[in-house]
């Protein structure tokens, strides 16, 4: 019950868009920006946020905006990220997420790692159906939206610890020339990822390829990053030539 009723919580519409809001942004987000940008008052957004706090959706702390420390800096503010537990509702009640690690401990200790990524992107295949593959990373970000892995466009130049360790001009390479990229904030597979992340996220990479199209404008590969999906699409060498 107790997922049951944080759900509930988002039935308000002003409340759902706050979650929304700050879900969107990937960071901490204060009350005055979260009013603002939802077109509430902010004492409003203060009330709402925290219900969602307490219904265990955001996670809240404190800290100074300004970005000065010392006398004169200010009070703290109060800043909301997303929670990291998860809430799901099924009716009646399954279990996919224990047969789904049972199925991977399986499919680890079985070595069926090459079985597992020709399967995923056949399925990957399957889900795009007769669509061309994807022609621009603007097209790839409509495609993730729709499967749940929350993508944003980040330069290239934003990941300036990323090397290109294989010498295939990878993450290094677009680090250097600011070649732009998708991450997404959401793995949907995030549960089992955790505990079999060699075998899963090679699943995911192998589904993403098979639904964004491997001969299209853009291409996916592995770049892990705490917090995130194990996955980022960029633009195609071959195509970008």
């Amino acid at each position: 019950m107790e997922d049951i009723d944080a759900i509930a919580a988002l039935q308000d519409p002003v409340r759902r868009r706050l979650y929304e809001y700050v879900v969107a942004r990937g960071r901490e987000v204060g009350r005055n920006e979260a009013a603002e940008a939802t077109g509430v008052a902010r004492t409003l957004a203060a009330h709402h946020l925290d219900r969602l706090t307490e219904a265990g959706l955001l996670e809240s702390g404190s800290r100074r905006l300004t970005g000065r420390s010392g006398p004169g800096a200010g009070r703290p503010a109060k800043v909301y990220t997303r929670a990291r537990a998860e809430r799901a509702v099924s009716l009646p009640a399954r279990d996919y997420r224990t047969a789904a690690e049972l199925l991977a401990e399986a499919a680890e200790q079985a070595g069926l790692d090459a079985e597992l990524t020709t399967a995923a992107r056949r399925r990957g295949e399957a889900l795009r159906g007769p669509a061309a593959p994807c022609g621009s990373l603007e097209q790839a970000m409509e495609v993730l939206t729709a499967r749940g892995y929350e993508p944003h466009l980040e330069s290239g130049g934003d990941s300036p610890d990323i090397e290109d360790t294989e010498g295939t001009g990878g993450a290094g390479e677009a680090a250097r020339s600011g070649t732009p990229v998708v991450r997404m904030r959401n793995c949907p597979f995030h549960a089992v990822a955790e505990r079999f992340p060699p075998l899963v996220c090679g699943m995911n990479l192998a589904l993403l390829e098979g639904l964004l199209g491997a001969d299209g404008a853009v291409r996916a590969r592995l770049d892990a990053r705490p917090g995130e999906c194990c996955v980022v699409v960029e633009p195609s060498k071959n195509k970008s030539r």
